[in-house]
């Protein structure tokens, strides 16, 4: 049985998590999940439990809610407790895939890229202070060497994928120490991948491109800032946050996450959408090489999707989370 680390943020966090446990437990895949309480649903404490992060370091897989503020008003808590997480575990770059899901509505059609964001810096380093009243100055932080470790898994990814090109979003036509050496570090990188295309392009296009004719892009690289902007971006193109997921990677560590979460006060007890953590679990599964697990799952969502009207509230039905869960189970 493989043991995968379990991290609950609080909110609807509950409602996802039982209806994944579900899920697998309808496909028969031998799984074990180590849990642990964090952020709001810890209760008191620290937020990130030295164990937790343990845990995912021994068993290398984690699978992971959306963390919610802590409930503390302590002075000592992290500004944001997901980026904190990623900081204490080493991860250094989130894989978003952003494609269409058959019944969602959306935008456009045929959308199918990765948009790969590098976590460790940028101006999220939150690096910040106040020179003298009312002036205030950020420091946006870039490293070769953290550049470099992230455009090769970019294009490694690129190469595993079967993808044929690259695009690196930069600003280094402002920014030209900063950017200019991201820029200079993709350059260097792209060179050891001839067969994939390295193409560039300033962020300012890259958001005009995406909304104008996103079926152009196969891998985008981003930085911090720009990949966080462009992560939502690319969910509003296929049909909003419902459509998305997201891989955080470190050296020998995956952390496949729900980028979507919110208290029980704004999503009422057995009202939320579980596709946020569904569509994580899959790639999960994927990745530990439960390929027809996978699948089952995939194409009893798509029926479920196509041909009822079974849908929770924020994607305009009246279904429970369990009533949503028990049909896509029926489906499998």
């Amino acid at each position: 049985m493989r043991a995968v680390t379990f991290i609950q943020g609080g909110g609807i966090g509950h409602d996802q998590e039982q209806a994944v446990r579900r899920i697998i437990e309808a496909v028969g895949v031998p799984i074990h999940f180590q849990t642990f309480a964090c952020a709001a649903a810890v209760e008191g404490g620290d937020p990130i439990p030295a164990e937790a992060l343990e845990s995912i370091k021994r068993n290398g897989v984690a699978l992971k809610t959306k963390l919610l503020p802590p409930k503390s008003t302590s002075t000592k808590l992290p500004a944001n407790v997901n980026v904190e997480f990623r900081r204490r575990l080493g991860l250094f770059a989130s894989v978003r895939p952003t494609h269409n899901i058959p019944g969602l509505p959306s935008r456009f059609q045929g959308v199918d890229f990765h948009l790969v964001r590098e976590i460790t810096e940028d101006l999220y380093t939150a690096s910040e202070h106040e020179v003298v009243p009312g002036v205030v100055q950020s420091f946006k932080i870039v490293t070769e060497a953290a550049c470099v470790r992230f455009f090769r898994y970019t294009f490694d990814l690129a190469q595993r994928k079967g993808r044929k090109s690259v695009h690196c979003i930069h600003k280094a036509n402002i920014l030209k120490l900063a950017d200019g050496l991201y820029l200079d570090c993709f350059r260097k990188v792209a060179k050891g991948f001839p067969e994939i295309a390295a193409k560039e392009m300033i962020v300012d296009n890259a958001c005009m491109q995406l909304v104008s004719r996103p079926q152009q892009f196969e891998v985008v690289a981003a930085g911090n800032l720009y990949g966080d902007l462009l992560s939502d971006l690319g969910a509003g193109l296929v049909g909003g946050i419902s459509a998305t997921s997201a891989v955080n990677v470190g050296d020998g560590v995956k952390v496949y996450e729900a980028v979507y979460g919110a208290t029980h006060d704004a999503v009422p007890l057995d009202t939320a959408n579980p596709l946020p953590l569904v569509l994580p679990t899959i790639q999960m599964l994927r990745d530990l090489g439960e390929t027809t697990a996978a699948d089952r799952i995939e194409q009893a969502l798509t029926k479920l999707m196509t041909t009822t009207d079974v849908r929770t509230r924020d994607l305009g039905g009246s279904a429970t989370t369990t009533a949503f869960t028990t049909r896509l189970i029926e489906m499998l």
